[in-house]
């Protein structure tokens, strides 16, 4: 039996070709054609869900342009890494919606950042009622994959950081199976708080190529079971009923060696399907800087490879859903010929 055409996932809207999160680039990937698109969430000072790949917001908005604001730049611990700049905790929602996205990395997605400080960020809500209204307007399933930043720190603040994200996603209508909704996490605690409070869900189990789980480390201190023993056979058992499936960086599966050549993937992909777990990779990306070395082509970082090549290594391996960046390059490729082999 031929397998399911893979899921292709805006990876924050289109931002290989707009800044991330920003309007223009959920509404560019929802134009191309994703199956999805991944909106990432921290939190306001006044609760209000932002989507914002991290809590610090200076690489991506224009806060650091703002005089009144600029006495809110500070050094905090966020998961165990040390970050200097503005943080979304720190603002309210109505001083958060003066700002203005911009591209994280502007030397090597020019075209991107000439579209700075033209759109303000969002809330989870804006991007909810905009992948409904583009399912209804282009009579297609569109569904949406939610990241959940940093939950352990937030809720450290003194946030019901899942009582809100639950709240937010009943009171928008996508907490009860009437569109797509994946949520997904670092933290294995936050998803398991979820699908308590009923939220209908696939819940998908981020697992970072090295280090431990924020949550797990809070709880256990050092001896916390790091991300890489979950890949093994026994810690795969281990979610079996408790998450629907494993998000991975692409690492994981290409298991390049010193050299950055690829052989055979890694077992992971094959020991999670084995157990009924779906596996979605992250991120597909065609720019050399962000290739394995194989799959580079001359000295540019910001020349395209031979991604084509890498991204049937990972279609290959069966991978169930893919993180793009370039909306209609994805598209092209994992809905094409190329990943029904």
């Amino acid at each position: 039996m031929p397998r399911r055409r893979p899921l292709v996932i805006g990876h924050r809207g289109a931002p290989g070709y707009r800044p991330e999160h920003s309007r223009s680039s959920y509404d560019l990937a929802l134009a191309l054609g994703v199956d999805a698109v991944e909106p990432d969430i921290v939190l306001s000072r006044d609760g209000v869900l932002v989507v914002r790949h991290d809590t610090e917001i200076g690489s991506t908005t224009d806060v650091a342009d703002h005089p009144e604001f600029a006495e809110r730049r500070t050094t905090k611990t966020v998961d165990g890494a040390e970050l200097t700049g503005w943080f979304a905790e720190d603002f309210t929602w109505a001083e958060l919606s003066i700002l203005r996205c911009r591209e994280r990395l502007p030397r090597l997605r020019p075209g991107s950042a000439s579209f700075d400080g033209e759109q303000p960020i969002l809330r989870l809500r804006d991007v909810l009622d905009l992948v409904a209204q583009a399912a209804l307007d282009q009579g297609r399933e569109i569904g949406v994959v939610l990241e959940i930043k940093h939950a352990t720190y937030l809720t450290g603040l003194g946030f019901d950081y899942a009582g809100i994200i639950a709240d937010e996603l009943g009171a928008a209508g996508w907490d009860g199976g009437r569109w797509p909704l994946t949520i997904e996490a670092f933290e294995s605690s936050v998803l398991t708080q979820l699908r308590e409070r009923g939220v209908r869900a696939s819940y998908i189990y981020l697992l970072e190529a090295a280090g431990q789980p924020a949550d797990l480390v809070a709880a256990q201190g050092a001896s916390a079971p790091t991300y890489r023993s979950v890949m093994t056979p026994a810690g795969l058992d281990a979610l079996v009923g408790r998450v629907d499936g494993i998000s991975l960086d692409k690492r994981s599966i290409l298991a390049p060696d010193r050299r950055g050549r690829v052989g055979e993937p890694a077992p992971v992909v094959a020991d999670a399907h084995a157990r009924g777990l779906r596996v979605f990779t992250w991120t597909c990306r065609p720019e050399n800087a962000f290739l394995v070395g194989q799959f580079r082509r001359g000295r540019d970082k910001a020349a395209f490879g031979e991604y084509e090549a890498e991204w049937q290594f990972l279609a290959d391996a069966g991978v169930d859903g893919f993180f793009v960046d370039h909306a209609d390059l994805g598209v092209a490729f994992f809905h094409g010929t190329q990943s029904s082999r």
